[in-house]
């Protein structure tokens, strides 16, 4: 196990673990997390997939350990929600040249909705959004081009625009249990011995 490399796979140069090719301070990924895509160069992530994450707002994306992240989701910041204080939804503020205003006043030309929190062994779907502000919770699934605009329990399925809950992958005892042993934060050594157990289910194993 080697979470340090760029690419994971042998030959497979749409999948990379997210960590080792993200620089932006303000996005923070968890080891082992992976990215694929098979339209861009996957090392593009923070380009191509975390927007409107200007350096004024100080906002941040953080996500977890273990997730699975598909191709051509994205991450919307804050400057993508045009406030609605206003009675237009014209950012004036941010041509401040154009209309001799107060440069000092160029975020409120939109609603601060705050960080995107992704916990880990979270499964995104491909070309999935996810808004300023929310919060993902560990074992969540995101369905294909779902839109999240609210906070998503730990182990629940979500889907649609807006996303909605679908179902609990697991019961509340089985919840609360994968909680508390939160295999994810494991030495490497031991995750690798469980792995069976992990993929059949069989909590009563994991050691």
């Amino acid at each position: 196990m080697n979470p340090e490399k760029i690419y994971p796979r042998t030959g497979d140069r749409e999948t990379v673990y997210l960590k080792n090719v993200v620089t932006n301070p303000n996005i923070q990924i968890g080891e082992y997390t992976m990215y694929n895509d098979f339209v861009h160069d996957p090392r593009q992530f923070e380009k191509n997939n975390v927007l409107y994450q200007y350096p004024i707002n100080g906002d941040s994306l953080r996500i977890g350990k273990f997730c699975s992240i598909a191709c051509g989701a994205k991450f919307l910041f804050a400057s993508a929600n045009h406030t609605q204080a206003s009675v237009s939804t014209y950012p004036f503020p941010i041509f401040f040249e154009e209309w001799d205003l107060d440069i000092g006043d160029v975020t409120s030309a939109w609603d601060h909705k705050g960080d995107i929190v992704i916990g880990n062994d979270v499964w995104i779907g491909y070309e999935a959004v996810v808004m300023a502000g929310v919060t993902i919770g560990d074992g969540a699934i995101i369905g294909a081009r779902a839109v999240v605009t609210k906070d998503v329990p730990p182990y629940t399925i979500v889907g649609g625009v807006p996303a909605r809950k679908i179902r609990r992958r697991f019961s509340d005892n089985v919840i609360a249990r994968l909680l508390e042993l939160k295999w994810w934060d494991w030495p490497a050594e031991q995750i690798q011995r469980n792995i069976k157990n992990i993929q059949a289910g069989r909590l009563d194993l994991l050691l």
